[in-house]
């Protein structure tokens, strides 16, 4: 075995651990930068009261919230077939 060998060997395990590392770190730093952004983008927003939904007879209402239903646009009533969903639990 040559002397140059072991210097060189530890060189590569040194060099593919810090090229590990920095896809670790350029993640967390994205991972914060967009926690960072969600946050002050939720407590920027001023509502009056939060929304929630009430279930009535045969639907679901939202009540509440920043979005007025006068600004929406306004759709039909959706065909299902007949098919009633019972899937939803509240």
């Amino acid at each position: 075995m040559a002397p140059g060998n072991d210097a060189d060997t530890a060189r590569r395990a040194r060099a593919t651990r810090s090229a590990g590392l920095l896809p670790l770190v350029v993640g967390l730093a994205s991972a914060a930068a967009l926690t960072g952004a969600a946050y002050f983008t939720v407590d920027s927003a001023s509502c009056g009261s939060p929304a929630q939904y009430i279930r009535h007879d045969s639907h679901v209402e939202l009540v509440g919230g920043c979005v007025d239903g006068a600004n929406l646009p306004a759709t039909g009533t959706p065909s299902t077939g007949g098919v009633v969903h019972g899937n939803y639990s509240p």
